[in-house]
């Protein structure tokens, strides 16, 4: 039976030094915060893990810690993805020769593929690793939409077993949830619809809030899991500030920020990514102060 990834997992943040560097002490304190809060599925270098300004080398130093400071009590989904399918495979080879227990990659982005394109750029880097992969869909990043058509093809490749869907389309997902091949999951890609989603029949969410609060976005998932909407919704609507701040700007410039403030790491970013304005520091301090996220003075 394929791998699970459902549940909440965390798309991780990389914690850099004040010069830029990795900062190897902070992601591990990172990582032990998210076993302790019960998170069940680890996402490190993807969007939110800038994995795209960082080397070959680094990424592989990200998810080697968290394979560590997990120790095997979470399955860690390790982000490589791009818009060179030959590069996109190698990196997911090096992924799975460290251990990662599956790959999630984004959609090709700038070159804009066909549907035919989109497949076999999929199949390509499913066929070469020995551990499952999921389809990552977010046009809004990526300029191109995976259509639903295309998503269910994939859905039948043997090695493809999960989708996180950030389309912002809710016909497409259901199109998928209702026509997918029994055990292929649905993971949703925004914070904020992850309620809709599992109503819906998905399994989960791929979270950033869950940087911030990974035991209540656990809470929230596992209740809606076992049917319990009311609860769910409990925990959603006092979550719902915080999941809207995180994306004021462009990911993951408002959750690192957060992150500091909670003295969680440094707010280091590395270009193009730079600290948010005020406007955001002053709504990200509104949404963790009522959540008793903030230090005391």
């Amino acid at each position: 039976m394929a791998r699970s990834f459902a549940g909440a997992g965390t798309a991780l943040v990389t914690p850099f030094t004040k010069t830029g560097s990795l900062d190897e002490p902070a992601l591990r304190r990172l990582v032990r915060r998210q076993v302790e809060a019960r998170i069940d599925v680890l996402v490190p270098c993807g969007t939110t893990g800038e994995s795209v300004t960082m080397s070959a080398e680094e990424n592989a130093r990200v998810v080697a810690i968290t394979l560590e400071e997990s120790g095997g009590k979470v399955p860690v989904l390790a982000g490589a993805g791009g818009n060179d399918t030959r590069a996109v495979v190698e990196r997911a080879k090096a992924m799975a020769a460290l251990g990662a227990h599956g790959i999630l990659s984004v959609g090709p982005y700038y070159n804009k593929p066909t549907p035919e394109g989109f497949y076999r750029h999929f199949a390509t880097i499913a066929d070469a690793v020995s551990v499952p992969v999921v389809v990552y869909n977010v046009p809004g990043r990526t300029g191109s939409n995976i259509d639903t058509k295309t998503q269910l093809r994939l859905a039948a490749h043997a090695n493809i077993t999960a989708v996180k869907e950030a389309s912002g389309s809710f016909t497409q997902v259901m199109d998928v949830l209702r026509d997918r091949p029994e055990g292929f999951e649905v993971l949703s890609g925004d914070d904020a619809n992850t309620i809709a989603f599992m109503a819906l029949g998905g399994q989960g969410v791929i979270s950033v809030a869950a940087n911030q609060v990974p035991g209540p976005m656990h809470d929230l998932v596992a209740a809606c899991a076992r049917g319990d909407f009311a609860e769910g919704r409990r925990i959603h609507y006092r979550l719902l500030r915080l999941m809207n701040v995180n994306f004021m700007e462009s990911n993951p410039i408002p959750v690192k920020a957060s992150l500091a403030m909670m003295g969680l790491c440094e707010e280091s970013f590395r270009l193009p990514m730079c600290p948010p304005t005020e406007a955001t520091r002053e709504a990200l301090r509104v949404a963790l102060g009522e959540l008793g996220l903030l230090p005391r003075a």
